[in-house]
């Protein structure tokens, strides 16, 4: 008669049954047909087992949602659709970027820009609090204003002025 654990370790290999091919599955049944019929199998074997079959399991794709965020007159869209950025033409816009530093700017014009690489603090001038941009964000600056940037991560850029 089968102890605790191995009564544990058979639901364990009955479970990955479902998640193993149709050849796996064979060697999975003829190690659960002896489980059955009492033949003793160590616990640390099916865990090796188990992990075998976790490691054959699909990894889950996760895609992080897009969103907006207008704050300070600054338009934040993180992780836009590249079908946004398609229609836009961003990856044919020009390139700019920087190594960690601070300074200020001003928008003579209305600035769109898509971050391919790095981590900015943008205080507005008058703003309480900063805007954080970072890589994968579209970013819209209205005309006329004036920040102050301080890029903690060297930026990489496509930018658009219109």
């Amino acid at each position: 008669m089968a102890c605790a654990s191995g009564s544990s370790t058979s639901l364990l290999i009955l479970l990955n049954q479902s998640r193993l091919g149709p050849q796996s599955q064979k060697g999975q049944q003829r190690i659960d047909s002896s489980i059955s019929f009492g033949a003793s199998l160590p616990f640390s074997s099916a865990r090796r087992r188990t992990k075998v079959g976790l490691r054959r399991m699909a990894k889950p794709i996760v895609k992080a949602e897009t969103l907006t965020i207008e704050k300070s007159g600054i338009k934040v869209v993180r992780n836009p659709p590249e079908s946004k950025l398609t229609e836009l033409g961003v990856r044919k816009w020009p390139k700019w970027g920087c190594p960690p530093s601070k300074f200020p700017w001003t928008y003579s014009a209305k600035e769109t820009c898509y971050l391919l690489e790095g981590k900015v603090k943008v205080y507005p001038d008058g703003a309480e609090e900063p805007v954080e941009i970072a890589a994968g964000d579209l970013v819209e600056f209205p005309k006329g204003m004036s920040c102050t940037w301080d890029v903690a991560v060297g930026v990489d850029k496509h930018y658009n002025f219109e």
